[in-house]
């Protein structure tokens, strides 16, 4: 079972009593609409209702208006649809509104939405999204599929226990890890058959997640020094345009290998039931542009929502069973880059409804103390996307360092500096060339291999200057030497993460031997081996907060997978260290 992290309950980014207001933002059926859909900016809701609507919602709000028993009618309600539960069945019907973005203002059109709806989030559901009804008018009265004319259309949709929702077995501590699994899973098969290329794949590109970005900061600056903290807004903004400017390589090769797809939009706890199977309901029907994207910002909404609730270890879980499933391994790569864009859209929607209006104190306190925590939530996500980090592939020679050091730097989108090639070049020479000399002697001495470790130093010292992070590919087999990294990285205020490669002693054996028929950079061969194992000190001095340990007899798929969801949990770690000292993540209030 997960439980909510203990750790954060006394931080107001993981509190979870919820007030009426923010349950009611929880619960699914259409509930969670309001708090994403403002995107445009435009808030004047035109047309919220006409007299005819209001008498056929007064008709459905009776339980004999349904063809059906029905005991009682929970009525609920967004800024953009009525949603009427009956116990077995719910209908969902959208006001005639026009927000700029989505325009529900003529029947026609409402009727298409309806349908699009059921068509949609069928994708993710089975036996849930049943029909799109007519509501008709006859001789005075109206009725549900019945005679006369239609004048307005509902979508029918199977109810779901709310008690099988995961937010509800989150917050019982009920969710079993099993769960997480099959969501994963069918997150997985969702994202592989949606539809992606042509049009859909632009999405993806830099310039659209730019201009996405800038107008959420356009609409989201008139609230800063007023709701929003200056600080925290420039942070964030300054933060996520850097990454912007420095990762177009990322974006692009997300688009290359097909994780722009037609997504679910609204990923959220709300909206993901666990029945006899997964049932994810409320997909954005409405504009495809907040449903077309990079399956990486799809998952960081649902990312986002559990570290807002508190469950950062079940976003984890999550995701590292989602990589699982898909090799999908560089979303990491853009991962907190999206949870902070979801975390701003979360605030500015709620700085939006502050401003309209209507809200009792408590309401009002709820929203605003929520707000604060949604943009102090974002800050952390942007100081992590933007703090640079010193990884150190170290281990045995032949431990199968070089190759998880190079798939690493592809994945990352950064340089690896690899000792074997420093080493020779600082000594004139080619890195294919030979040098059969005694065990550390001539450019293996002492003295020499100070000067290699120096000099990775120094590149990496250049690539962090020019806001890259850095691999080391090296042995690193004593202390002093890996301790000089850790000071290095102190210094720079970055992060550092060792990923020690072991094998079984019969498997390096094996590697050096085939060295003699190969043209390795690295000179060390298997006659080395007694005085490399004997030279080796173990990582006493590097903390489990930034030591993995991968054993490379597992594939290669299997080792970055390890290195890349670790790797994400310790920068993480790291990272929190540094933002506790800083004083602009904390609210107004104090509290941090």
């Amino acid at each position: 079972m997960h439980k909510k992290n203990a750790g954060h309950s006394n931080n107001p980014l993981f509190q979870t009593e919820k007030s009426a207001l923010e349950r009611n933002s929880q619960t699914g059926y259409g509930l969670l609409e309001t708090n994403v859909r403002t995107i445009l900016g435009r808030r004047e809701v035109k047309g919220m209702g006409t007299p005819r609507q209001s008498k056929i919602f007064e008709a459905m709000q009776r339980p004999d208006f349904y063809p059906h028993p029905v005991t009682a009618v929970d009525e609920q309600e967004t800024h953009i649809s009525k949603v009427f539960l009956t116990g077995h069945y719910v209908y969902k019907v959208k006001k005639p509104v026009n927000l700029g973005f989505l325009d529900f203002t003529t029947l026609r059109k409402r009727k298409h939405f309806c349908e699009q709806e059921v068509i949609l989030n069928r994708r993710l559901t089975q036996d849930v999204y049943l029909d799109v009804v007519a509501i008709t008018h006859k001789d005075g009265q109206y009725h549900l599929a019945g005679p006369g004319i239609p004048v307005e259309y509902a979508v029918k949709m199977r109810q779901l226990p709310e008690e099988s929702s995961m937010f509800t077995l989150l917050q019982e501590g009920k969710l079993d890890v099993h769960v997480l699994e099959d969501l994963a899973q069918a997150l997985a098969a969702f994202y592989k058959r949606a539809s992606t290329g042509g049009s859909i794949s632009s999405f993806g590109s830099q310039e659209i997640v730019r201009h996405n970005c800038e107008e959420n900061f356009t609409q989201t600056e008139p609230f800063v020094g007023t709701i929003l903290d200056e600080q925290q807004f420039r942070l964030v903004r300054d933060a996520t345009r850097s990454f912007l400017d420095r990762t177009g390589r990322i974006f692009q090769h997300r688009i290359a290998s097909g994780k722009i797809r037609d997504c679910h939009g609204d990923l959220r706890t709300g909206h993901i039931y666990f029945t006899d199977r997964v049932q994810i309901i409320d997909c954005i029907e409405f504009n495809e542009r907040f449903r077309y994207g990079d399956v990486a910002s799809d998952l960081a909404f649902l990312a986002m929502d559990l570290d807002f609730s508190g469950y950062p270890e079940v976003a984890s879980d999550l995701l590292n069973a989602y990589v699982h499933y898909t090799d999908d391994q560089d979303v990491f790569t853009v991962l907190d880059f999206y949870k902070c864009y979801r975390a701003v859209v979360r605030a500015k929607v709620n700085c939006f409804r502050l401003e309209q209006g209507g809200l009792n104190n408590k309401e009002k306190e709820t929203l605003l103390n929520e707000t604060h925590r949604y943009m102090e939530l974002a800050c952390r996500y942007a100081t992590r996307f933007c703090r640079k980090a010193v990884w150190v592939v170290c281990g045995m020679p032949a431990s199968g360092k070089s190759s998880i050091a190079a798939k690493l730097a592809r994945t990352l989108g950064v340089k690896v500096f690899n000792s074997d090639i420093v080493r020779k070049q600082l000594f004139g020479l080619q890195p294919g060339d030979q040098m059969d000399v005694p065990f550390e002697e001539g450019i293996y001495s002492k003295e020499a291999t100070s000067l290699t470790y120096e000099k990775l130093l120094m590149l990496a010292h250049e690539e962090i200057k020019q806001g890259h992070s850095v691999i080391l590919d090296a042995t690193y087999s004593r202390q002093q030497h890996r301790r000089e990294v850790i000071r290095f990285a102190k210094d720079m205020d970055v992060n550092v993460i060792f990923v020690e490669c072991k094998c079984p002693e019969a498997e390096l054996k094996k590697r050096l031997l085939e060295r003699k028929s190969g043209s390795a950079v690295s000179d060390a061969r298997i006659h080395h081996l007694p005085q490399l194992k004997l030279r080796f000190e173990p990582l006493n001095e590097v903390g489990s907060e930034m030591h993995i340990c991968v054993n490379t007899e597992k594939s290669l798929g299997e080792n970055l997978q390890q290195v890349l969801c670790r790797g994400y949990i310790l920068e993480c770690r790291q990272t929190e260290r540094i933002i506790q000292k800083i004083p602009q993540y904390m609210s107004e209030s104090g509290e941090s």
